[in-house]
């Protein structure tokens, strides 16, 4: 049995300019905590990610500010929290989660390291938090998403601790998985059949070319706004080319590689769609899905389905053998969801995005 919570330590951790450094011990620790949940709440390594993929999104402090905590138990990290928040945003609203591992729950650490970052969260000014958690399945009562689209484990020990702490659940994310490798070349060609000759696909792999830059700093400014996110109130993100670019920099610390495919309006020469994977370097390791947008004024044309369709053979061409693809989509976005069930992905967990007013 575990001692007491007291014996617990909580300190903030270090993030380490490379994986190598001498201070990287702790944050390599909590990667692991990380990875360690994701395989307890998905049944398997699917959503697990190496310290060096996940360093680059930290090193970044210009455009956000996050902070990482850890809980430290008889010397070993155990649990780990985080918050993070935009600068370029005055709404006051912040992302956080607690995560812990599955042999040290129920002992009140997960309840210490939320004290901690709420508290943090009021001394810099949020008014709002915003948590992304899995919650795998179990049986018993459940707590149903506002949407009408989804539902949670009402006993699990993170939806216990949420409702407790005054956070609402609203919307339920569906995790995805296909196998790869698919046969996509007919449909496909229906789907450039569909689209016209109004539009033109056009694809890359890590480095934006130039002549995009603005185009995709406008989608991904409208990503933030244009994605399902039900009583979130998601604040807009906005990017500029610059950002892009400095994105890129920190991305190429990463050994992971990165996959576009864009969508050319040709009568307004403008782009009007993206989609990006995700790519691991370790062949047995699946690719991660990243955003995929249509811009609202063309949508109704299945071009979703025509990028997403367009990325897949870009990676069996560029990237192939790895074993599957992952992605996550909004319970209420029926459309994406059908998109991805049509070309094959599987469902293989769900996550609670809850929201509490400070």
């Amino acid at each position: 049995m575990l001692e007491p919570v007291c014996e617990a330590t909580i300190e903030e951790i270090a993030i380490p300019q490379s994986i190598d450094a001498p201070d990287a011990a702790d944050f390599v620790a909590a990667v692991q905590v990380r990875n360690a949940v994701e395989v307890d709440g998905y049944g398997s390594e699917d959503l697990s990610f190496s310290p060096a993929e996940i360093l680059p999104s930290w090193l970044d402090q210009t455009h956000k500010k996050s902070v990482l905590l850890g809980a430290r138990y008889r010397g070993e990290i155990v649990a780990r929290a985080y918050l993070e928040r935009s600068m370029h945003d005055d709404s006051g609203t912040g992302w956080a989660g607690v995560q812990v591992l599955p042999e040290h729950r129920g002992h009140g650490i997960g309840a210490a390291l939320a004290d901690s970052i709420e508290e943090i969260a009021r001394e810099t000014g949020l008014s709002k938090l915003i948590v992304y958690t899995v919650s795998k399945d179990a049986p018993g009562d459940r707590l149903y998403a506002p949407t009408g689209f989804g539902s949670v484990p009402l006993d699990n020990p993170e939806v216990q601790l949420l409702v407790t702490r005054g956070y609402s659940l609203e919307q339920v994310e569906r995790g995805s998985r296909l196998a790869l490798p698919v046969d996509i070349s007919d449909r496909l060609a229906l789907a450039r059949q569909h689209a016209g000759d109004d539009y033109r696909l056009h694809s890359w792999i890590d480095r934006t070319p130039e002549q995009w830059l603005e185009e995709l700093a406008m989608l991904n400014t409208r990503m933030s706004t244009d994605a399902p996110s039900a009583g979130l109130e998601e604040p807009e993100d906005p990017w500029t080319p610059e950002r892009i670019r400095e994105h890129e920099a920190r991305e190429a610390m990463s050994p992971r590689s990165s996959l576009t495919v864009a969508l050319e309006h040709s009568p307004s020469r403008s782009l009007v769609g993206f989609t990006t994977l995700s790519v691991p370097v370790e062949l047995d390791r699946p690719v991660s899905q990243e955003d995929t947008l249509v811009l609202r004024e063309h949508r109704g044309r299945a071009l979703g389905m025509l990028l997403k369709l367009a990325n897949l053979e870009h990676l069996q061409r560029e990237r192939p053998g790895h074993p599957a693809v992952v992605t996550f989509n909004a319970e209420e976005n029926r459309h994406m969801l059908a998109v991805n069930e049509a070309i094959g992905f599987v469902p293989i967990g769900f996550e609670g995005a809850w929201k509490n007013s400070l």
